[in-house]
């Protein structure tokens, strides 16, 4: 054993044209971690709410409309930001969410939705895609904060409680069926089953 190791350790040593390989191992761990780090930092600054907010179209459409809502200002001063519903937490599906994302962008670059009219125009296409997220993952982000586990249904409206007792509890349904205007104003509807 002690002589692999001593072998091992000559091949480390030993010079290559330029630099030894032990040099390039822990040169390349390094770059791998500043990398890494450099990586999840750029992730964690897109999730914050000054990103989100930073374009015209996010700031004067759904962020207007956010503010007016129990989950931007309430009694317990929790405010939920741009992120907290609309990229996963766990690592795996916040990756997808953030490539998902980076086509939403082309509506920036060439001002599908630069302007309200605009944007009121694309509303109703933008707002199914992010319902068929939700109900895809069984509304994972929702879940995140309200836990079915949690509720008091002696503190909910009798039809709240119901809903949620019946609907909630196996599974025929999850938040957003119900909850599609909770945090923004809902799209025109008119046509729509």
């Amino acid at each position: 054993m002690l002589g692999i190791l001593k072998r091992y350790w000559q091949i480390l040593r030993r010079p290559s044209a330029h630099l030894s390989l032990g040099f390039l191992t822990i040169g390349a761990f390094v770059a791998g971690i500043v990398f890494w780090g450099g990586f999840n930092t750029a992730m964690e600054a897109t999730n914050t709410e000054k990103f989100c907010t930073g374009c015209h179209e996010m700031r004067d459409n759904v962020f207007q409309e956010l503010q007016g809502t129990i989950h931007y200002s309430n009694r317990s001063g929790v405010r939920a930001i741009c992120s907290d519903c609309h990229v996963p937490h766990n690592w795996t599906d916040k990756m997808a969410r953030k490539m998902q994302a980076s086509k939403e962008v082309w509506g920036k670059i060439f001002g599908t939705i630069d302007t309200r009219e605009k944007f009121e125009e694309h509303r109703l296409t933008l707002a199914q895609h992010e319902w068929q997220r939700l109900k895809a993952n069984n509304s994972l982000e929702c879940r995140n904060c309200h836990q079915f586990e949690s509720m008091d249904f002696t503190r909910q409206s009798k039809r709240a409680a119901d809903a949620h007792s019946t609907y909630l509890a196996n599974g025929e349904k999850t938040c957003i069926d119900c909850h599609k205007g909770i945090a923004h104003q809902l799209p025109d509807m008119s046509g729509v089953k």
